[in-house]
């Protein structure tokens, strides 16, 4: 498959991979592409994550055998990073988007969605989000190096792909293709 830079939603195929920073948007638009397209959302942090627990990540080879499970339909939108599943997601993937938000930004919508959004895209299923020291530290210390990894990745990625670089890319992209955040 050749590289090109998507123009629309329906060049992305029926497997599409989103990948970005934390609290950049990814749930929100797996959810609104799965309804708009009737892809079946994969939220890769329920995958990840032990249902009602407070963020307890699953053993790892629990977390892959659910992942490459997930991988293997024939039609999804798969929201999450998670990069030792990454090759073989981005084998599968027909489309892929990367999404970017500040660091700024992610911060304010982390602490947003913890104290006031209660039916989350992509929230574990019987917890509640907390704010947590350990979060922020990553969404200020870490996501800035996985910024320019995803950045890089991008330009490597050889499928049909769109890169939402702002915020206001990402609601031109909602607006462009008709799709919903709710």
């Amino acid at each position: 498959m050749t590289d090109i830079t998507a123009t629309s939603l329906s060049q992305l195929g029926p497997r599409i991979c989103i990948l970005g920073p934390s609290n950049s948007g990814k749930s929100t638009l797996a959810a609104a592409i799965g309804r708009s397209r009737d892809l079946p959302p994969v939220h890769l942090d329920q995958l990840y994550h032990q249902p009602g627990t407070d963020w307890q990540p699953r053993p790892r080879a629990e977390f892959v055998a659910l992942h490459d499970q997930a991988i293997q339909g024939e039609r999804w939108v798969m929201d999450g990073n998670y990069t030792q599943c990454l090759p073989q997601r981005l084998a599968r993937a027909t489309g892929f988007i990367l999404l970017d938000a500040s660091t700024p930004l992610s911060l304010w919508r982390y602490v947003r969605r913890c104290w006031f959004e209660t039916d989350r895209k992509g929230a574990l299923e019987g917890a509640k989000d907390s704010i947590k020291w350990s979060m922020l530290r990553y969404i200020a210390v870490v996501t800035p190096a996985n910024r320019r990894r995803y950045d890089a990745l991008f330009g490597e990625v050889a499928l049909p792909k769109v890169r939402l670089a702002t915020p206001p890319a990402l609601a031109h992209f909602y607006r462009k293709e008709g799709l919903r955040s709710r």
